[in-house]
């Protein structure tokens, strides 16, 4: 671990290799697990507020599960999160003709609709943050159904924190980033 100013960032960022691989995968994440995706406290209003420009781009299940459930949920956890359809997928996916789970509010960004692109834990994904007091914790999260994007990264040589590159500039600046670019130089694989 190391800190870049109010942050407490893992070596496994710099250390481990990751390219998303939506051939392999499918979208996996944006399906399985039983959460929806994390949410600030910031992006509830932007999903509400944004809701009725995306929903031509999502699903008929997606526009039921938000209407139903909300634009965002408190999860078990007591943090925000988007809502599910069927305790399954996030209602914000969408699949594309080969069955690849998509970002329906990314679609909506990337057309020019909205001007958010997905909350920042998607954006971020595989880091997770987590605000604590004093500090944010910044580390690496594994999961078995990104192996496939650990392996094309690894063949590509490209390290997660390159990977993620906009989304952590996003979340904390250039400046920070360039912080941490600065750690990465001196920790050689």
């Amino acid at each position: 671990m190391f800190q870049i100013g109010k942050t407490i960032v893992s070596e496994e960022i710099l250390e481990n290799d990751f390219v998303c691989n939506l051939n392999a995968c499918k979208g996996a994440c944006c399906v399985g697990g039983e959460y929806g995706a994390p949410l600030e406290d910031s992006e509830t209003d932007k999903l509400v507020n944004i809701y009725q420009d995306v929903k031509p781009y999502l699903r008929p299940e997606g526009i039921k599960a938000i209407e139903e459930q909300g634009a965002f949920v408190k999860g078990e956890d007591g943090e925000w999160e988007t809502p599910l359809v069927n305790n399954n997928e996030c209602a914000y996916v969408v699949f594309s003709e080969d069955g690849i789970a998509k970002c329906g509010l990314e679609a909506a960004y990337e057309n020019g609709v909205t001007k958010w692109k997905k909350p920042i834990s998607c954006h971020l994904y595989p880091v997770r943050t987590r605000e604590y007091s004093e500090f944010t914790a910044v580390n690496y999260h594994k999961w078995e159904i990104c192996d496939p994007a650990c392996e094309l990264g690894k063949e590509l040589k490209v390290p997660i924190y390159k990977f993620v590159k906009d989304a952590l500039i996003r979340k904390f600046g250039k400046a920070w980033y360039s912080e941490l670019e600065e750690v990465a130089k001196g920790n050689p694989k």
